[in-house]
């Protein structure tokens, strides 16, 4: 009876020091990275840095912001394809990355379904077809109408050829049925400002670097391009609203990481980012970068994405979008 006591009694112990254990091995071993594929301060990179430190404190570990910018976030994301699936290196996916690349049947050195696992969507947003004051066109419908009036005379900027700003700018041409130039700058910056000069008439720009040109007066917001309206732009019309029933086209963030992480540990990943995205202090800065609907299952994120490679797949291949690489 003793001895079946000591070992019941030991069983016992061993059990409660396993317990915590098995629930520390559901997170990684040491600091962990999460690569951008832009510079600091840009969308990506800001929201990134939002989570990132929430989840230092939850994990009680160091979580550092890598950025590793080049060819519309490709680069980061072949990168981190590589890296060994122990949860220390995780990405912060971006529709270029995962989306927009493949559409255009880019050489990727990584394949997004097959070397990734989605974590949880982080958050979408719209773009902003906006103008400066000068055009004549102030609504999507009267746009439509002079880009009929003028073909091929109407300029649209984006931020790059095969961006998500020049994907939306190829949506509209399609179901508007209209032709229109396109002029692909080096990032939303210069074509913001040549918007703004008068250089370029149009263009689709994400939400967070639109907005404050919007507010500023110095552009104008003809329609946004989610099927709801933004909190931040609560007077703008969707492009839906505006004569063009389920366009859209967004911009989203989420976080993965490579194929090779175990399910328990992904799983408890994506748990504690829905917590951090549950916070009300999270959520007001969300809302400042306009970054709506994170959070949710694993196999909603990878549904969404799924969607979103078949949806631009064909914009591409109607359009015949073409970009070197």
């Amino acid at each position: 009876m003793q001895r079946r006591t000591f070992i019941s009694a030991t069983a016992a112990t061993a059990a409660m020091v396993a317990s915590p254990m098995l629930k520390a091995q559901t997170l990684p071993n040491g600091p962990v990275r999460i690569v951008v594929g832009f510079p600091p301060g840009g969308g990506t990179d800001a929201l990134a840095r939002v989570v990132g430190q929430k989840l230092s404190t939850m994990w009680n570990t160091s979580v550092v912001i890598e950025n590793k910018g080049g060819a519309a976030g490709v680069i980061a994301a072949d990168y981190v394809a590589k890296q060994p699936g122990d949860g220390n290196t995780l990405l912060m996916a971006h529709i270029n990355s995962h989306a927009l690349a493949p559409a255009l049947g880019l050489k990727l050195g990584y394949n997004p379904e097959r070397d990734y696992v989605p974590i949880s969507m982080v958050g979408i947003t719209p773009n902003l077809l906006v103008c400066n004051a000068d055009q004549p066109a102030k609504t999507v419908k009267d746009l439509v109408a002079l880009c009929k009036a003028k073909p091929g005379q109407i300029s649209f900027a984006s931020a790059g050829g095969g961006s998500a700003q020049h994907f939306a700018l190829e949506m509209f041409k399609l179901q508007a049925k209209i032709f229109a130039l396109h002029i692909p700058y080096r990032g939303s910056g210069p074509a913001l400002v040549d918007l703004i000069g008068g250089q370029v008439n149009y263009c689709f720009e994400t939400m967070t670097s639109a907005t404050p040109h919007v507010k500023s007066g110095k552009a104008i917001a003809l329609a946004q391009t989610r099927l709801k309206r933004a909190k931040g732009h609560p007077t703008v019309p969707t492009m839906a609203e505006s004569g063009f029933p389920g366009f859209e086209a967004t911009v989203w963030y989420g976080l993965m990481g490579p194929s090779k992480m175990p399910h328990a540990m992904v799983q408890r990943m994506n748990e504690d980012v829905n917590k951090v995205l549950a916070m009300s202090d999270v959520q007001e800065k969300m809302d400042l970068y306009g970054a709506e609907d994170g959070g949710g299952s694993i196999e909603k994120f990878a549904a969404f994405i799924k969607a979103e490679q078949k949806k631009w797949t064909q914009v591409a291949q109607q359009a015949q979008v073409r970009v070197d690489g």
